[in-house]
């Protein structure tokens, strides 16, 4: 082949994948034709000459891996949700007699976020009686979907759970504990999608009007940049995913005509985030034309009013309230009190000043979604998310001296009990880090044998030395780029496991160009770490940032391979 056809083939290859997304965006340069696909080309070209040269002044380790035990079992959900402790009440109960209420965070959070809150202490303050005696709330602000974790794997059981939409409730119900609807709506709310004022306008004027069924047709067509938050943990992520399925084929979420849409709609996302902040955040960058968040965070941000259109999608989001488990009569009245002082008028003006009660016209055009089907939904979207894609990732882990005891035990665990999230399809990879770095585990496919490899690799790592972080970052980024030029379909991922603290080799400022071009993301995990400097890591590419001493890892990680793997 001559060389002007190879670099017609490289161009026409990096065009089709979704690093083009991402580097014209960081790169400044705008949705022309042959213009932006040369540059994409010479900036990766630039990159990979970067790369080289960097690679060339690290010591580089080649650790023989051996085998261990690796447990097949399911991961359990009790044994990795944290303790409840983690998640202290946000209002606490002043009597005797008290009802317990989970509540979701957009309503159980800080100042016009914390509606429930500020309801609960005025009722607390009220002097309510039931049978002659004063009761109170107790209000645990925790997101919705790790709150029916809780209540699912029976954990812990509050006496009462809003969560944003019925969706969770149908979940907690198929799976067989005891739940009842007891209020449909506390305080009205809707999910939507927010469009930029020019997509909005190009889409309105291609197909007359704006609802997800076209927005799903565009998005499967190629005409938009789409995020969405994980419907794993998130109430807007769920209700979009069971509502785009739905608009394939309404009757069965699960027909081969939904999953078959579905496939050729998640071809073209770019960007599922873990956390709502971190979408916004990717938003906020231009990397997306649209994304998904509740009407409410939309009022409250005059930002997102000004440069986006909201439409509305799916089931409302109106704060149901739940009845857990066989409550007393005392405890069922102390529930119904409580739903009364939501609904009278004072508590429904703070709502509406604090940005919901808006959009009540709006009605769902499919709101009847069973649990089990939402369940079975979510597991076909982990595994049709990259139908297209082979999720490739490398553990990047500290084992400098400062990582010694029990950081780098809790670094340990957090591999071993997290990689059991982690799709067989997969390949992974794992580095560790120190004065120099090491090759603990080259990149495979992550069938029995690499998992029995990747975890006998993991408990060989021990602590000493200084911390060459981004020499690390080095090393892993060119065993992943050169699994992409074997590859170039495979998506490639960074996690980074360290206390952030870099104190020998390159600097951040030698590699954030260069991993900017190539667009791949770097998780970072902290252990008893500098969060900013690995939060500004992450930020390079808008990836989630994790603090392993105020969370609780396993849980979060399962969440975010959820999400990304």
């Amino acid at each position: 082949m001559s060389t002007n056809n190879k670099n017609l083939k490289t161009i026409v290859t990096l065009v089709g994948i979704s690093l083009v997304v991402f580097g014209l965006i960081y790169g400044g340069i705008s949705l022309t034709k042959n213009m932006g696909k040369s540059q994409k080309v010479t900036s990766t070209e630039n990159a990979e000459k970067k790369l080289d040269k960097l690679y060339k002044d690290i010591t580089v380790n080649f650790v023989e891996p051996t085998k261990a035990q690796v447990n097949i079992d399911p991961s359990d959900l009790k044994d990795s949700l944290p303790d409840i402790s983690k998640y202290p009440p946000q209002v606490e109960a002043t009597t005797s007699s008290f009802i317990e209420i989970f509540s979701s965070t957009e309503k159980a959070g800080e100042k016009r976020d914390g509606w429930l809150l500020d309801v609960a202490r005025d009722f607390n303050k009220a002097n309510i009686q039931v049978n002659g005696e004063n009761v109170s709330v107790r209000i645990r602000g925790i997101a919705s979907g790790q709150a029916t974790d809780y209540i699912i794997s029976g954990k812990y059981l509050p006496d009462a759970f809003t969560p944003s939409n019925e969706l969770w409730g149908e979940m907690i119900k198929s799976s067989g504990t005891s739940i009842s609807l007891i209020e449909k709506r506390l305080a009205g709310n809707v999910a939507g999608i927010l469009l930029s004022k020019s997509k909005h306008d190009e889409l309105l004027n291609k197909y007359g009007a704006i609802n997800l069924k076209n927005i799903t047709e565009a998005v499967a067509a190629n005409e938009i940049a789409m995020g969405y938050t994980n419907p794993f943990a998130s109430s807007t992520g769920m209700n979009f995913l069971v509502s785009t399925l739905s608009t394939f084929d309404s009757k069965d979420l699960l027909s081969d005509t939904a999953i078959q849409g579905f496939e050729k709609f998640q071809t073209n996302i770019p960007f599922v985030a873990y956390t709502t902040l971190q979408m916004r955040e990717s938003a906020q960058s231009g990397v997306l034309d649209g994304f998904i968040l509740e009407y409410q965070t939309y009022e409250n941000t005059p930002e997102l009013k000004k440069d986006y259109i909201f439409t509305p999608f799916g089931v409302r989001h109106d704060s149901p309230m739940y009845s857990i488990g066989n409550l007393s009569n005392e405890k069922k009245e102390i529930l119904n009190k409580f739903i009364e002082f939501c609904k009278n008028s004072k508590s429904q003006k703070l709502a509406t000043d604090y940005g919901f009660n808006r959009l009540d016209e709006y009605s769902p055009e499919a709101s009847d979604f069973a649990g089990e089907s939402i369940t079975r939904s979510q597991k076909l979207w982990k595994e049709k998310k990259d139908v297209n894609n082979e999720i490739v990732a490398v553990f990047v882990a500290d084992v400098s001296g400062s990582m010694a005891g029990e950081p780098l035990n809790k670094l340990k665990q957090s591999l071993k009990s997290g990689s059991q999230y982690i799709n067989s399809d997969a390949s992974i990879g794992l580095v560790s880090f120190s004065t120099d770095v090491n090759i603990n585990l080259p990149i495979g496919k992550f069938d029995l044998n690499q998992r029995s490899l990747f975890t006998g690799a993991v408990d060989s790592l021990s602590a000493n030395g200084k911390t060459a972080m981004f020499d690390a970052i080095v090393v892993a980024s060119k065993m992943l780029r050169e699994e992409k030029a074997k590859n170039p379909n495979a998506k490639l991922m960074l996690f980074v496991l360290s206390d952030g603290d870099t104190n020998v080799g390159h600097s951040l400022n030698d590699i954030r160009d260069m991993m900017q071009s190539f667009a791949i993301p770097i998780y970072t995990i902290g252990y008893n770490a500098n969060i900013k400097a690995l939060e500004t890591l992450s930020q390079i590419n808008e990836a989630a940032s994790i603090n392993a001493d105020t969370d609780d890892v396993v849980y979060k990680l399962g969440s975010l391979f959820n999400a990304q793997m």
